[in-house]
């Protein structure tokens, strides 16, 4: 069965995205398109030598109308973030993008699921929602999925164990006003705060810092462009599983950014909870109890937003 992805921007994050769809076989057909199509080109080429050593799969650069058909297509493009630089403050610059991009693309792709990653991601994600004209369970912005990575993988490190036995989220904005609901975090079925009156080991484990983590998820990616300039193996890797889940015919529960009807008394926003995401684009949410202060938290995040949307010309 075909499977077939557009990536639209060839900077660090699509070029590593269509890499890593390559390399594992996710897709049969990626087509990869930018303004600057010579880049296109080279980086099409660089990956389609690669692939006698790979999954069989068809990869090129094209122009819109070569997305036709495609069952994802993947918006990249947009500003980078620099040293120093939060991702609302590419806000107007990347949604001035969206919007020209928006019409054109949906044009020769309107049954495609798709995943926003540029930043500022929940904004983007908003704006793609309005301008589209399609239905919002097509629509997926990669949000707290990544946050949700380096919460695990942290964690991971902490209890010197096994990722997959870390069951944990990021909650909220892709950013500053993200947060932990720590009262849904466990490992291996064990709530992370009994884990350690659980555990019997001869390491010595320091009890965990609930605000140290959280801090360690918001600084990750200002931590990586400071040091190496850009950030994106982590994020590549992320929506690639984001697009392996939605080429399942098995739903699987994402913390991805989504429109909200009024889930947690909270509307005309995205932000990232619990949906649940299958072929075709979200299937539904899942409504978590969260605690009183976890429930203001998820509020502040998306006032966070609200301000920011209020200020951009849409």
């Amino acid at each position: 069965m075909s499977k077939k992805v557009t990536i639209i921007g060839t900077g660090n994050v699509g070029s590593t995205i269509a890499y890593t769809m390559a390399v594992n076989g996710i897709a049969s057909e990626i087509v990869i398109i930018d303004i600057n199509h010579k880049k296109a080109l080279g980086e099409a080429l660089d990956i389609r030598q690669g692939i006698p050593f790979c999954p069989p799969s068809s990869i090129y650069a094209g122009s819109f109308s070569d997305a036709a058909g495609s069952d994802i297509v993947i918006l990249t493009s947009g500003l980078p973030r620099k040293p120093g630089q939060s991702r609302l403050d590419l806000a107007q610059t990347n949604v001035d993008i969206t919007k020209m991009i928006a019409p054109e693309i949906t044009k020769y792709a309107p049954d495609a699921v798709y995943v926003i990653v540029s930043n500022p991601v929940d904004v983007l994600t908003y704006v793609f929602n309005k301008v589209s004209g399609l239905p919002e369970h097509q629509i997926i912005g990669s949000g707290t999925i990544l946050d949700t990575a380096r919460l695990r993988s942290r964690l991971s490190e902490y209890y010197k164990i096994s990722q997959q036995n870390v069951h944990a989220y990021v909650f909220g904005e892709h950013g500053d006003t993200s947060f932990v609901p720590w009262s849904l975090a466990n490992i291996s079925s064990v709530d992370i705060e009994k884990y350690h009156e659980c555990l019997q080991s001869d390491r010595i484990i320091p009890k965990l810092e609930f605000n140290e983590v959280e801090d360690y998820i918001r600084k990750s990616g200002a931590k990586i462009i400071d040091r190496k300039g850009a950030t994106y193996y982590a994020v590549s890797v992320s929506v690639c599983h984001i697009c392996k889940c939605l080429f399942n015919s098995i739903e699987t529960s994402l913390t991805v950014s989504t429109m909200m009807n009024g889930e947690y008394d909270i509307d005309d926003v995205c932000l990232s909870t619990l949906s649940t995401v299958g072929k075709g684009g979200v299937k539904g949410r899942i409504i978590v109890p969260l605690s009183d202060e976890e429930h203001k938290l998820l509020h502040r995040s998306a006032n966070a937003l609200k301000d920011v949307i209020s200020n951009l010309n849409i």
